[in-house]
């Protein structure tokens, strides 16, 4: 058996908990296939402590829909599974249902690439409740690692500020699939190209690369090591100095800079993986220029992140201009995940009946969800900066207060003009099923993330102790929710 092929194949429907399998059965048992539902895709808490998250993931989802069936092999295997009794846990009239189905749900979602908060929608469902059950699991896993990840890199690159920044977290990354959507998520997050080539293949995301301390110590000795490396790659040499004396590597990288010159070439970087990356960095950069490589750059790696490289350009005045970050891009090392949800906010018996909110209480008011059939409004200043975001229910009228209340804290509220600029955020993405949406090229949502993040004040966008962007409940709902939890709390 090809192992790769059976878990990478077109359809991947069978990637979600059995639990949505068993209610989808228990949907279909109860003849209440006719219910239709809206849920919402959202995170309650911004990952890294950051004062805003890069939506990321939609790309995948749209090609995870196009593909929403079951095969004869995912009906077969769910035929072979049985309950506690040792009896089939689905009835073959489920199975022909499951092989008949077709996905007919509406999906609105927010571009990826664009900077999103706590509480609101970043995708909306919308169809037959045994499909919106079905989708759950899948929606979650996409979006929650590319946001997150989308995230990472968009503060790395806010760190590094015009510095390039290379995605070098394939070896780390956990798994296959979490290093292909590592490299896709960074690139659109700002990094500006990865080491991983199939990553470069897949989405058109630029790879560049250097080589390793193997190569140095295959051979006899490092000058001979690098010699051997710029005649195979004149056009592409960065060469890895700190395989034994940094600095001596970096003399020794410097001869073949000069070589590589007189044959109408150019050393275009030595890099640091290891060391004090700050005064390693300073000396070799006094070394190359006194050597007349001023355009030779200087890449450093070695477990870096925003904190990191903010010190070492800020308060340290490394001479780096190139970041490699691999582990705690990829991984999220901070933070592993992001806590996205996916919760009901409406339901009806059939196509024909009006939709009946619904709320999920908790003791934790960060953990009471948000009723409705939520769309997002960003409002912005005249010069497009943003200014607050406004959750709303398309099934109630707009109060004419245009008050936006903090949906954790009810004495925090902010008024808004009728006047100011604002975008709905949720663009229909899906349409009972059939794509309505063109879909951007990576290149135009990593553009996105960089044009949308000049929007946010700078205060929000600080590596620590951000400031709090506003992000509000409508009135009209936000009195729903309140009649909704005195009613459920009965």
């Amino acid at each position: 058996m090809n192992l790769l092929n059976e878990i990478y194949r077109t359809s991947l429907i069978l990637l979600t908990d059995l639990y949505q399998l068993t209610m989808a059965y228990s949907l279909w048992k109860n003849k209440a296939t006719q219910k239709e539902a809206v849920f919402h895709a959202y995170f309650r808490k911004t990952p890294f402590n950051s004062g805003y998250a890069i939506s990321c993931g939609l790309s995948t989802i749209i090609d995870y829909l196009q593909n929403f069936r079951f095969e004869e092999s995912d009906l077969a295997y769910l035929q072979e599974l049985e309950g506690n009794d040792g009896s089939p846990l689905f009835e073959s009239g489920f199975i022909d249902y499951l092989r008949t189905m077709e996905f007919d749900c509406d999906i609105d979602a927010i571009p990826e690439g664009t900077p999103v908060f706590p509480n609101q929608p970043l995708l909306r469902v919308k169809g037959p409740l045994l499909q919106c059950m079905i989708l759950e699991t899948a929606i979650l896993n996409i979006i929650n690692f590319q946001t997150l990840i989308a995230t990472k890199a968009a503060r790395i690159k806010e760190a590094a500020k015009d510095d390039l920044v290379l995605e070098f977290g394939l070896r780390r990354a956990q798994g296959i699939d979490g290093s292909i959507s590592a490299s896709k998520a960074a690139y659109i997050g700002g990094c500006d190209a990865t080491s991983n080539v199939l990553a470069g293949k897949l989405f058109g995301i630029p790879v560049k690369g250097t080589h390793a301390h193997s190569w140095v110590m295959a051979h006899d000795n490092e000058t001979e090591a690098f010699e051997a490396y710029a005649q195979a790659q004149p056009n592409n040499c960065t060469l890895l100095v700190d395989t034994y004396d940094t600095i001596e590597g970096v003399k020794h990288a410097i001869k073949i800079g000069l070589d590589l010159k007189q044959k109408g070439h150019r050393l275009a970087g030595i890099r640091l993986d290891s060391g004090d990356l700050a005064f390693l960095s300073i000396e070799a950069r006094k070394l190359l220029d006194e050597a007349g490589l001023t355009d030779t750059t200087i890449v450093a790696s070695n477990d870096l992140d925003e904190y990191l490289i903010s010190s070492l350009k800020n308060e340290q005045d490394a001479a780096i201009t190139v970041w490699g970050v691999g582990t705690r891009l990829a991984t999220a090392h901070d933070q592993p995940a992001l806590g996205g949800v996916y919760k009901l906010g409406c339901i009806r018996s059939s196509p024909t009946q009006e939709w009946l909110p619904k709320i999920k209480l908790s003791e934790q008011m960060i953990k009471v969800s948000i009723p409705g059939m939520q769309q997002v409004r960003r409002y912005t200043y005249d010069d497009g900066q943003y200014m607050a975001d406004m959750i709303y229910n398309e099934l109630q009228p707009l109060s004419k207060s245009s008050c936006i209340i903090d949906p954790n804290n009810a004495f925090r509220n902010k008024k808004i003009s009728e006047e100011t600029p604002y975008e709905d955020l949720l663009h229909p993405i899906f349409r009972n099923g059939k794509l309505v949406y063109q879909s951007p090229s990576i290149q135009e949502s990593r553009e996105r993330t960089k044009q949308e993040l000049q929007k946010l004040h700078k205060g929000i966008k600080r590596l620590s102790n951000p400031h709090s962007y506003p992000v509000g409940l409508e009135e009209n709902l936000h009195h729903l929710r309140v009649e909704l939890i005195k009613v459920e709390g009965i």
